[in-house]
């Protein structure tokens, strides 16, 4: 009996000691993320003047820039990665899709990017001061999911920055997916339009246990591993036409086979 109470005592306090360090993390990354915001305000005119004189110099200084503090954020939260297949990413523009769990989803991502790549955003991230400023320096770009004219020219913007040697990332299930850690919600095909027209690489993104980090016991941040996997570049041009015309549903299944696989990583 009393051998009992004293492995309940231990496993309580454990569990405090857990929950303590997940919101030691969760502040942590709160503060860094607001001090970094406020003192990136005197980089930004820097930069500005920087791209005044070389834009590729700036854009490149201004991709260095935020992914150090997106690998500080990780470094804090204490998120390990397994990355697989990173060499399949070619070195020219791509179109990257992803799957899409968690906000850390995209800090996962563009911390591991070499080029110049644009993320497609929802709306509603415009609207966050010196954050949205941020992301129109590293091109990227911010999609109405309600109005189709104006997503219309999100991804003919898109279209354009392929064509300029610029890679765009997009999370094609068009919300982050709150179902079953093992599935993926049907994509978008609009999104894959970015490929089919500038005949660009589609690279798939498939991420393993990220709504592990935040989503899935908000709001605190708990030390996790998650598992990411670039496949194989596919070109629209090497498939075959019904395969094209499908072309969302074809990287999907590729995606859900690869996550399935992965499971067994995490």
């Amino acid at each position: 009996m009393a051998l009992n109470s004293y492995n309940y005592f231990i496993t309580i306090l454990v569990h405090c000691k857990r929950e303590g360090i997940s919101m030691i993390r969760f502040i942590g990354v709160v503060v860094f993320l607001i001090l970094y915001l406020i003192l990136s305000i005197p980089v930004f005119f820097v930069e500005w003047l920087i791209g005044k004189v070389n834009r590729e110099k700036r854009d490149y200084s201004s991709l260095r820039i935020v992914q150090w503090g997106f690998h500080v954020i990780l470094k804090i939260t204490g998120v390990s990665v397994t990355v697989i297949g990173e060499e399949n990413v070619p070195d020219e523009a791509v179109m990257f899709v992803g799957n899409h769990r968690s906000f850390f989803d995209i800090l996962l991502t563009y911390t591991r990017c070499r080029r110049l790549t644009g993320y497609v955003a929802k709306k509603e991230m415009e609207k966050i001061p010196l954050l949205s400023t941020w992301m129109r320096y590293l091109y990227c770009l911010f999609l109405d999911r309600e109005n189709a004219k104006e997503g219309l020219k999100t991804i003919l913007k898109a279209i354009e920055y392929v064509k300029n040697g610029i890679s765009i990332c997009i999370f094609p299930e068009g919300t982050r997916n709150k179902g079953e850690e093992l599935s993926m919600l049907p994509f978008k095909d609009g999104a894959f339009r970015i490929a089919t027209k500038t005949g660009c690489a589609i690279v798939p993104i498939s991420m393993n246990n990220t709504s592990e980090i935040f989503e899935n016991h908000f709001p605190w941040i708990k030390k996790t591993h998650v598992v990411i996997e670039y496949g194989k570049p596919i070109y629209p041009k090497d498939l075959d036409a019904d395969t094209k015309k499908h072309i969302g549903e074809y990287i999907h299944n590729i995606m859900l086979e690869t996550i399935k696989k992965n499971s067994e990583l995490v």
